[in-house]
């Protein structure tokens, strides 16, 4: 391991394991962590939520008037606003709100994309439903197309814009390099209609968010979080699931293990803006945060209180040392992977991009075996985890 690698895990555990940051005053109950936790999932999904906000304005702004300037600042939107959601990611796999029946995540994050089924691609110019003159874009149709005939046929969310703001990446060091002149009239083939599907699935994602949102805030009787705090050991049991699930299954197999064996872009997560390595730190710090009961918000503000650590730490102190350690160190081998993602996976075993992520991916895979056991040391041992 390199010296700036052990410098950086050094400063890890002091930012993420300083006892001011997560010792609390007394051992917390279980009804103290669940609030916790449900106060920290209503901030980051707010957070995520003003800035899905804010790209909506300059998408807006750049379907009114397209330009490279106007195409940048959408693009930059979409980039800020990435780094809050995807640590929302943290509290999924336990049939909440976001992921449970009927939940909107297929529609918001669901991946990967087969492009040529929105629009068209290099060597097939009238693919994909915005040049299909027969298909009407409005949000109930793109929603009844989305994942329609396959897993890959994504019509709608992060991805989808993703993809109309950024184009296929054909570029070996960098994103992808879509025109504006794409969205404008008489420029391109269907502008008009590529700028109507890129507003609806905007406003459907915001709006998506918003639901979510709104199931966890506090002081209503009949959402999500209302029951959740009430729930006791099952509910530590999900949170349990959503950290072990989006460590082991999701992270490290999906979205790193997959992407390591094929070394193919099309497993990249965020394979048109490059953003893949900023995917990977933020779902590794969505996880810390709830370990920690600890959030940086949007503004700086940093939440702290009682935590599934402080819980642990009372029935095994060095189990609660050792699992936060791990989960710290993940994050600081997340940070070390260098973009673009789709360039660090190729070669062969001893290709240092490939090295790095396969730090990685054991880390996560060792952190979810410890959560397991952490969860044990608190007497929940039914846990499904969603397996790669």
């Amino acid at each position: 391991m390199k010296r700036g690698l052990h410098a950086l895990l050094a400063l890890g555990m002091v930012l993420l394991t300083s006892p001011h940051l997560v010792s609390a005053a007394s051992p917390p109950s279980t009804a103290s962590v669940l609030t916790q936790y449900s106060d920290i999932v209503d901030a980051s999904y707010e957070d995520s939520l003003q800035a899905a906000l804010a790209m909506q304005r300059a998408i807006d702004a750049f379907i009114a008037a397209p330009s490279t300037e106007a195409l940048q600042a959408a693009k930059k939107a979409w980039l800020d606003a990435r780094e809050f959601y995807v640590q929302t990611e943290a509290y999924r796999f336990y049939g909440g709100p976001i992921d449970g029946e009927n939940g909107p995540e297929p529609r918001i994050n669901a991946w990967p994309m087969d492009e040529s089924y929105v629009d068209s691609v290099k060597g097939r110019i009238d693919s994909g439903l915005i040049n299909n003159p027969r298909f009407v874009i409005n949000r109930a149709n793109v929603i009844a197309q989305n994942e329609r005939g396959g897993e890959e046929n994504i019509a709608s969310g992060w991805h989808a814009i993703e993809f109309l703001l950024w184009g296929q990446d054909f570029n070996d060091n960098g994103p992808g390099d879509r025109s504006y002149a794409d969205f404008v009239d008489g420029k391109a083939p269907n502008a008009d209609r590529r700028r109507q599907y890129l507003k609806v699935i905007t406003d459907l994602l915001v709006d998506d968010l918003a639901g979510v949102a709104r199931e966890w805030k506090a002081g209503r009787k009949s959402n999500y979080r209302a029951q959740f705090e009430n729930g006791g050991t099952e509910s530590l049991r999900k949170i349990f699931v959503g950290l072990g699930s989006l460590s082991r299954g999701e992270l490290a197999g999906e979205r790193m293990e997959v992407a390591l064996a094929s070394q193919d872009q099309e497993d990249e997560h965020s394979c048109f803006s490059d953003n893949t390595h900023r995917d990977i730190v933020n779902d590794a710090l969505g996880i810390a945060n709830v370990w920690l009961g600890r959030y940086k918000r949007a503004d700086g503000a940093v939440m702290q209180g009682p935590s599934l650590r402080d819980l642990v730490e009372k029935a095994d102190p060095a189990l609660a040392e050792r699992t936060t350690r791990q989960i710290t160190k993940s994050v600081a081998l997340a940070r070390a992977i260098q973009p673009p993602f789709d360039r660090e996976i190729i070669g062969g075993r001893e290709a240092p991009g490939r090295q790095r992520i396969q730090a990685t991916v054991d880390s996560l895979v060792q952190q979810s075996k410890d959560l397991v056991e952490a969860a044990a040391a608190l007497g929940i041992t039914r846990l499904t985890l969603v397996q790669p």
